[in-house]
């Protein structure tokens, strides 16, 4: 059984009022609550270890550089990378993203094509616009269907020799469709291609595993999956990680340094210039143990319960429009509208009963613009929502409906 009460003593945040109200927090597609173990962690480090790593040889820059290799391990055993020099920690999905659209720059020409999804966050449009701009490459795009899926239909047209990279989001943010990624990568690396994939929706709800996707690159955010804000990393290759030049110089991410030339650490230290977000990559580590001991089968089969429960409450709602794929196709995402009702003005009416939905494009204009609309309410739920918050966020369209019609 999974005691969603016990979940939610984990949670401080969660027993507050917001005008009033209790807080009802259905925005978790932009950032998930942390657990009281990771507030501890974060508090404990700053208490009892503040130290820079792997640069001293006094007692607490050990322990603070043991605790942040360990979470670096913890990483690597989530996602079932091969080696822990594979996992490069980072401040989120944004910085994984343009680390690695930087380094393919010297390994791609102006007859190269870059292939992305009609369903990315702008995160995973924009670096490769830059490096289409910088290289000439040119930017291919996997189109969309009404039903707010990829239409692979013509993923062997697109994808050809000059397709050097493709880089496709694990679900999307703004509808919560799964994207069939395996397919997607086996089809790329038949012509050579390099995969990327945007993971910062999926992490929270599944357990990737990275050799068997066979991604070449897999890039998470830390503040998605009950870690701190800044913190996240990127899984890569071997192969392709030694391929890549640095994103950044300075300290930490070299061997030798002289005024004629400098040359590089060994990985992950490659990657990882300046002093890190270490209480960040520790609460990380911690966050994963936290969600792995729940257990993921449990978190997607109570989110899968919230998402049924949800959908048909909210379909039945007259005027109601939800967009994205079936129950079956997609995480615990709500992204819907209501007719004659601007998304923002029912998110700011919810938002003055205590419920916390985001409205807007999502960072995913070209999502909205296909379906020609200015925005959605986008309801997201985690393992930590309940049943009974979803009956207050339908009573609260309801009683906004009849304010705004």
């Amino acid at each position: 059984m999974f005691n969603v009460q016990a979940i939610r003593a984990d949670f401080p945040i969660l027993t507050q009022t917001v005008k009033g109200k209790n807080l009802v927090y259905f925005d978790n597609a932009a950032t998930s609550q942390k657990p009281k173990q990771v507030i501890e962690a974060i508090a404990n480090y700053y208490e009892t270890i503040n130290a820079n790593i792997h640069r001293g040889v006094h007692y607490l820059s050990q322990i603070s550089t043991d605790r942040y290799e360990a979470a670096r391990e913890t990483i690597r055993k989530h996602v079932n990378a091969q080696h822990a020099f594979e996992i490069i920690f980072t401040s989120g999905t944004t910085h994984g993203i343009n680390l690695v659209a930087s380094g393919f720059e010297p390994l791609l020409n102006e007859n190269d094509e870059i292939l992305i999804g009609a369903l990315e966050h702008h995160s995973n449009i924009v670096p490769w616009q830059f490096l289409a701009e910088r290289t000439g490459a040119k930017l291919r795009v996997i189109p969309m269907l009404e039903n707010g899926t990829l239409d692979l239909s013509s993923l062997s047209e697109i994808l050809t020799e000059k397709t050097k990279v493709v880089a496709v989001n694990h679900i999307s943010n703004a509808l919560g469709t799964i994207n069939p990624i395996r397919e997607i990568i086996a089809a790329a690396h038949a012509v050579g291609a390099a995969v990327l994939i945007d993971g910062a929706q999926a992490a929270p709800h599944l357990q990737p595993d990275v050799q068997a996707l066979d991604c070449d690159f897999y890039t998470v955010s830390g503040h998605k999956i009950c870690a701190p804000t800044g913190s996240g990393f990127l899984y890569g290759k071997e192969s392709w990680l030694n391929k890549m030049r640095p994103y950044q110089g300075g300290g930490e991410m070299i061997k030798e340094v002289t005024f004629e030339k400098t040359t590089y650490a060994d990985l992950p230290h490659k990657f990882e210039a300046g002093t890190p977000n270490i209480e960040g990559g520790i609460g990380l580590g911690v966050a994963l143990d936290y969600l792995n001991n729940i257990g993921f089968d449990k978190i997607a089969a109570q989110e899968q319960s919230l998402l049924e429960y949800a959908t048909a409450k909210i379909s039945a709602i007259d005027g109601a429009r939800i967009y994205g794929p079936d129950t079956s196709h997609k995480t615990s995402v709500v992204s819907f509208n209501i007719e004659g009702v601007h998304p923002y003005d029912l998110g700011a009416l919810l938002d003055k009963m205590g419920i916390a939905v985001r409205t807007g494009h999502h960072c995913a204009q070209p999502i909205m613009n296909f379906f020609d609309i200015p925005g959605t309410v986008r309801a997201s739920m985690m393992f930590y929502n309940t049943f009974e918050e979803i009956d207050a966020l339908v009573n609260g369209i309801e009683k906004a409906k009849q304010m705004l019609l």
